[in-house]
């Protein structure tokens, strides 16, 4: 499942008046108010309570989107604005579709490298090593931190979330432990990136920070990832997975996919960058290379087959040729069909009650009463924390929207807990919902709360490091 894909450069992108922004009646305290959000709360708990009940996530927010949003239309043509409510659900559903779009070209990408036996390719690399479990657990996890300043927390945790199943196949523990501290690991290293995560991309593109200004939070970083995953060790069995060893002969044109994905994000980037237009063009840009490139496996099929069938002959290869045998061409549109609705459906769901919400009042109202009446740096903490019920897009929307008079250290200091803070909870990162489809059953909302005290040290060790480290900042203004 995938909660964002390049939601460090899906989500990345989307505009805070969809979600700060209040609408021109102020319903925080009136009853339609505190009805939306006893229906949010409602579903969010149904949404957590997943695994016990058994129901899939998009259910719940689905319906509680809706009845948000028809509360809200009904209010506003009672009170004579009748267009205010309309345009503002569509604003919000522009920004889920382009989200969508963003990550339904992700998926198919994945879905593609793992049909391509990418993956397999990968796990049978790391049998042949010998890795111990504890081996896998590091090597997963500082990949997953070096990877998302780069390729985005999503994106980062998808690909290593695969490659850990593949390689422990069936090993519940081992997996939901692994899949824990590549989320963490995924979210700590997109923090101290302009490229990593929503958050980062944010306050970037509002010019409040300098590109290499994040690298500032490099350490603070690493203590969020290392300090749960230390703990997590000690739990770890020393041994090696069951999986068989075997060849894996990656299927034609399994690099030249891996190649187009990444020229896929790096045209999303560009576009955004340096034309100043939204990524999901680059994103459905690469969909078409894909597709350009499936039609020309199509085409080549048979002379690739004759080729490698006389090649499998003249060696007396017989068990190659019974694999040749069963290549099918690639089709595209397999690919896409595969991709997690449940997750894109979660996401409009939550897209569109956040928005609700946002419109109401509440996240104006919160961010309002937290600067004014809080410290900045306890503020900024307790966002950081909240982030993970509320998630961390809406949170930094909403501070932004505010724009409270805050130091260089404090800016940054939001844009670690924001950005760290949704690992404290499954559901409170683009990553960790990623994972909670990808490894249904094995990494779960319960298998990531049992280690919550461990990754909530790493994220008091995260703030008191950049408190101390950064502390020269935290005198500079804007």
């Amino acid at each position: 499942m995938y909660k964002h894909l390049l939601i460090a450069l899906a989500l990345l992108f989307v505009s805070p008046a969809a979600f700060a922004a209040s609408g021109p009646l102020d319903l925080t305290y009136s009853t339609v108010g505190l009805i939306a959000l006893v229906i949010f709360t409602a579903a969010y708990l149904l949404v957590m309570g997943e695994e016990r009940l058994h129901m899939r996530k998009s259910k719940p927010v689905l319906v509680a989107a809706g009845l948000i949003w028809m509360m809200i239309g009904w209010v506003y043509i009672d009170q004579g604005f009748p267009g205010a409510a309309e345009e503002a659900f569509r604003h919000n559903l522009l920004e889920f579709a382009e989200l969508m779009l963003f990550l339904l070209v992700a998926m198919t990408y994945i879905n593609a490298l793992e049909e391509r036996r990418l993956f397999d390719a990968l796990r049978s690399w790391m049998v042949k090593k010998g890795f111990t479990y504890r081996q896998l657990f590091w090597l997963s996890g500082f990949l997953a931190f070096f990877i998302s300043p780069i390729a985005d927390n999503l994106t980062t945790a998808l690909l290593m979330c695969a490659v850990v199943m593949k390689v422990a196949d069936g090993d519940k523990k081992f997996i939901g432990m692994s899949c824990v501290s590549i989320v963490v690991a995924a979210n700590a290293g997109g923090a101290f990136s302009p490229f990593g995560d929503i958050t980062t991309l944010m306050v970037w593109q509002a010019g409040i920070v300098e590109f290499h200004e994040f690298f500032v939070l490099f350490i603070p970083s690493v203590l969020n990832y290392l300090v749960p995953a230390l703990i997590m060790n000690f739990f770890i069995e020393n041994k090696k997975p069951d999986a068989m060893y075997e060849e894996v002969e990656l299927k034609r044109g399994a690099l030249r996919i891996t190649t187009l994905f990444l020229l896929t994000i790096a045209t999303a980037v560009s576009c955004h960058m340096f034309l100043h237009l939204p990524p999901v063009l680059g994103m459905m840009m690469g969909l078409g290379y894909l597709q350009f490139f499936g039609y020309f496996l199509r085409m080549t099929l048979p002379g690739s087959l004759a080729r490698k069938r006389s090649m499998a002959e003249r060696a007396g290869d017989m068990e190659r040729l019974k694999r040749l045998g069963g290549v099918v061409p690639f089709d595209v549109f397999s690919r896409v069909q595969r991709a997690e609705w449940d997750t894109l459906l979660f996401f409009y769901g939550i897209v569109m009650c956040v928005g609700g919400l946002g419109f109401l009042g509440y996240l104006h109202l919160l961010s309002d009463t937290l600067y004014n009446q809080w410290s900045p740096t306890l503020a900024n903490v307790a966002l950081g924390v909240m982030s993970a019920v509320i998630d961390n897009i809406p949170v930094m929307f909403a501070v932004l929207s505010m724009s409270p008079d805050m130091s260089h250290g404090q800016w940054l200091l939001i844009t670690l807990t924001a950005g760290t803070g949704g690992s404290l909870l499954s559901i409170g990162s683009a990553a960790g919902v990623a994972l909670m489809g990808q490894a249904r059953g094995y990494y779960t909302f319960a298998s990531h709360l049992k280690w919550a005290p461990a990754i909530a040290l790493g994220f008091i060790a995260s703030v008191f490091a950049h408190l101390w480290l950064n502390e020269h900042l935290f005198t500079i203004f804007n």
